[in-house]
């Protein structure tokens, strides 16, 4: 009886959750569309079968309805994925006829504008731009697309900002992976903002028009922001600290050190310099406890969700407008307005249909790490910050206050836990008290930084103001690498698969519902999931044992191979990237993750005596500068690797060694690999170029 009692009490409070009961088949249908690639006929087909079935089920007699009543059901889940599914067929450019990918352009003249401010790079300019028109054959014709925009740093022309258009006659390129295993996906990234292809430019090659083509909403956000960033960085003069302030008010981060910032993500408090909700939650929070002390007050009612709304929605603006802090605006005004015009909404409701608006504005949001983490996170402390705060009961006021804020930390990990897992590949294992500590002194940080703009003009006023906040970030920053040296201060290597990640989050849930609710099925689907999870990861890690693969890697300029035996690899490669922490975090650190592997000081089977490398029978020569072979015999290889554009004649190696495949690496310039590319071909070599096909893998067995 009480299981029944427990899903009628559930089937109530579902059905005060509409927009909870609507995203679903919406969410359904934007990955059907995303993977399947459903044609618009078909969507366009079941949308009209749900909308006729719907007419007739609304025009049919209540007797019949009651019958039926799960007709209504059927019809608007299947309208509503169909409605995902659309969303997703509206916004990919790639169905649109004047995108640039759909037109021919080999020598074109393009018309491009800036659609922001030059941005620094180490040895270039970046900027995204807007493909305006081509001029093709004499004739202009009008496209639609965006592009990255590089141009060398000896080659920048005055006066170039957000809004200058630019005309230039090159081929451009396609954005491509680093193909290497586990590594971001850098062109699915750009893709989702509609960037398929970049360009890189000389002086030459391009010349500024004399037209501009600006939208003065935006030009103004970007002036706010580099009024921002010049005021912080001239009331801060420490660069490390500065960086950090730019990136917690405004979510600049060109300016950050990258040591720091992985110092950060392993101690568990990235997401205070990744500008997102906990900003607008920690001024969503003070404003209402200014507000406090007017609750009995008859115009509270009225003015205090339009002064949180005004002052978030200034903050949003005056940080930049940045994707990240509006979506998390959008949320947070959707919450005050659920509160404001009734008070009994399920504040879940209130989440889903602010993801829903958003999903709808642009349905790759759903795959934006940002989104997901904003509002799971928020989800998490809704759910189960009340809960984990009454475990323990303390008197004292101090105490009590360090519990509550522990209770929010703890709370939004229940659910975020899994998908960082998944994307992060690590756990912080110190992030409570790192949390407890950063949390209130960024909060500080963060509230100084408003007082220096806001005392801007007063110069004395803003310089000490900005003395304070330079020592709160400072004793952040320190604080911060001290715990990243802590031993254990990060479970590294964690490669869970999307079933794993599914799994954990059935475990999370069946148990926080049984210990929540008392409801014992829960208890036993936790259970069954902990039993797959374990099965899953027990055949992966058997496999991950067995292994054995070389793996050649694209790094520009760079030489990396791994041997992997096992759940072992060593490498064989250039010396900055043990020395370099970002490079090699950046380059290998996703493959090894991957192939759960730790380094191994010696592999059983691999012999180097280079130029030969000799592993599980697979024999490698290694070529990085000239070499000069003399055999009476064709030496039999099974590879052939090429770094650092050695002088080599393939022919001549074709003389002397037998071998089964030619790979040219990162580390050779693009037109030497198409030189040797060319002459394998004529040859009938294999050949293989890790900067146009990605790393290279031999799997041994």
């Amino acid at each position: 009886m009480s299981i029944f009692i427990v899903l009628d009490q559930q089937l109530y409070i579902w059905r005060k959750m509409p927009f909870i009961r609507l995203i679903i088949p919406m969410m359904a249908g934007i990955v059907l569309q995303f993977y399947v690639d459903i044609s618009t006929f078909i969507i366009l087909t079941v949308a009209g079968f749900s909308i006729i079935l719907l007419a007739l089920f609304i025009i049919s007699a209540f007797t019949i309805k009651y019958k039926i009543r799960w007709v209504q059901g059927i019809a608007v889940y299947l309208l509503f994925l169909c409605l995902g599914a659309f969303l997703v067929v509206a916004k990919d450019i790639k169905n649109n006829d004047q995108w640039v990918g759909n037109t021919q352009t080999d020598s074109a003249t393009f018309l491009v504008t800036l659609q922001e401010p030059l941005i620094e790079k180490a040895k270039s300019y970046k900027a995204e731009v807007t493909i305006d028109a081509i001029q093709l054959l004499g004739s202009w014709k009008t496209v639609s697309g965006r592009l990255l925009l590089y141009i060398s740093k000896d080659s920048l022309k005055p006066n170039l900002q957000y809004g200058s258009q630019l005309l230039f006659k090159k081929q451009l390129q396609e954005i491509k992976n680093s193909g290497n295993p586990g590594n971001f996906d850098y062109s699915q990234y750009n893709a989702f903002k509609d960037i398929y292809h970049q360009v890189f430019l000389k002086t030459d090659d391009y010349i500024i028009a004399a037209t501009t083509n600006k939208n003065l909403f935006q030009e103004w956000l970007f002036n706010v922001r580099s009024k921002v960033i010049a005021t912080l960085q001239q009331h801060i003069h420490e660069d490390r600290e500065s960086g950090v302030a730019e990136a917690l008010l405004i979510g600049y981060r060109d300016d950050l050190d990258k040591d720091l910032v992985q110092a950060y993500s392993n101690t568990g408090v990235v997401h205070i310099i990744a500008i997102s909700g906990l900003h607008l939650g920690m001024i969503y929070g003070a404003l209402v406890l200014l507000l406090q002390p007017f609750r009995k007050t008859k115009w509270i009612r009225i003015a205090k969700p339009v002064i949180i709304l005004v002052v978030l929605w200034i903050f949003s603006l005056l940080a930049g407008g940045v994707p990240s802090i509006l979506r998390s605006a959008v949320m947070f005004t959707f919450i005050v307005m659920g509160e404001a015009f009734d008070r009994k909404s399920s504040i879940y409701n209130t989440l889903a249909s602010s993801a829903f608006v958003l999903l709808v504005i642009n349905p790759y949001y759903l795959w934006d790490i940002g989104f997901q983490l904003s509002y799971i996170a928020v989800l998490s402390i809704v759910t189960f910050s009340a809960p984990v705060y009454n475990l323990i009961y303390l008197t004292n006021k101090a105490l009590d206050f360090i519990w509550r804020l522990s209770s929010v930390t703890l709370s939004a990990q229940m659910l975020t836990l899994p998908i960082i897992f998944y994307s992060f590949h690590q756990f912080p294992n110190y992030f409570l008290i790192t949390n407890c500590i950063i949390v209130p002194l960024s909060s500080l940080a963060l509230f100084a930084e408003l007082g220096i703009l806001i005392f801007s003009f007063f110069p004395a006023l803003a310089a000490l103001v900005g003395k304070c906040t330079e020592f709160f970030i400072w004793i952040m920053n320190e604080f911060i690498v001290v715990v990243d040296r802590f031993p254990f201060a990060v479970s590294d290597g964690i490669q869970n698969s999307i079933a794993e990640t599914i799994l954990l989050y059935i475990v999370i849930v069946g148990l926080s519902y049984f210990f929540m609710m008392k409801y014992k099925p829960a208890l036993l689907i936790s259970l069954i999931a902990i039993s797959l999870f374990t099965a899953v990861s027990s055949i992966e890690n058997y496999n991950r044992k067995k292994q054995s693969e070389i793996v050649v890697y694209n790094i520009p300029k760079l030489q990396g191979i791994d041997f992997i035996a096992g759940k072992q690899y060593a490498f064989l490669g250039d010396s900055i990237l043990l020395e370099d922490g970002y490079a090699r975090n950046f380059h290998l650190k996703p493959s090894r993750t991957l192939y759960r592997t730790a380094e191994s000081n010696r592999l059983e089977d691999l012999y180097i005596s280079k130029p030969f490398v000799q592993y599980f029978g697979k024999k490698i020569v290694l070529i990085d500068k000239p070499y000069s072979f003399k055999s009476p015999m064709k030496i039999s290889v099974d590879m052939i690797v090429i770094s650092h554009n050695p002088k080599v004649n393939i022919a001549d190696l074709a003389n002397t060694f037998d071998c089964a495949q030619y790979v040219f690496d990162g580390s050779n310039s693009m037109w030497k690999i198409n030189r040797w590319k060319r002459a394998c071909d004529s040859l009938h070599l294999r050949q293989y170029s890790t900067t146009d096909n990605g790393a290279y893998i031999l799997k041994i067995n």
